[in-house]
């Protein structure tokens, strides 16, 4: 199995926001899909919002292929504030790989590509927010050098869920 990376390409955008969609139900409908979840994912990773990412900071989202076709992404958000330290810090918002393609360092592949850009940017740490239930992503990230550094609310129409905040800080 050959994994190329890359910048996203505006031609993906339909495969890309059908893949954030896809592992976003996977990792996080635990109780099916609610009105909140489908309101939450349909704006969240809609075709126009994918391609307006694209179109406005084409160096954003990273993409995994397997034989052109996408199956992870990684998207770094430069201009985020840390919610914890209350200070500018670029932000690893997601990092989601296809559940049939755990295990193969496809995960490993995109952090270090989007690592290696935040760093080329001049940026000397890297943030991260993770569910607090999501002990699976949260062992990857430790096992990258990741730290805990405080918990914040992640906000979905009437409920709220518990996020960890991690930070990363480059040598």
């Amino acid at each position: 199995m050959k994994i190329s990376y890359g910048k996203a390409k505006l031609t993906d955008s339909l495969r890309i926001s059908v893949l954030l969609k896809t592992i976003y139900i996977e990792t996080y409908a635990v109780d099916g899909i609610t009105f909140e979840f489908a309101n939450f994912i349909t704006k969240r990773f809609s075709l126009e919002l994918i391609e307006n990412i694209i179109k406005e900071n084409p160096n954003r989202l990273i993409i995994a292929y397997q034989n052109e076709n996408p199956v992870g992404v990684a998207e770094i958000i430069y201009n985020s504030t840390c919610p914890i330290r209350k200070i500018k810090v670029p932000e690893l918002s997601k990092l989601y790989v296809l559940k049939r393609f755990y295990g193969k360092g496809i995960g490993y592949g995109l952090i270090n590509e989007a690592e290696k850009a935040v760093k080329e940017n001049g940026c000397t740490e890297f943030n991260l927010e993770v569910y607090i239930k999501n002990d699976r992503a949260i062992a990857f990230y430790e096992r990258q050098g990741y730290t805990s550094i405080g918990n914040v609310d992640f906000p979905m129409e009437s409920n709220t869920y518990e996020n960890l905040v991690m930070n990363k800080v480059f040598n």
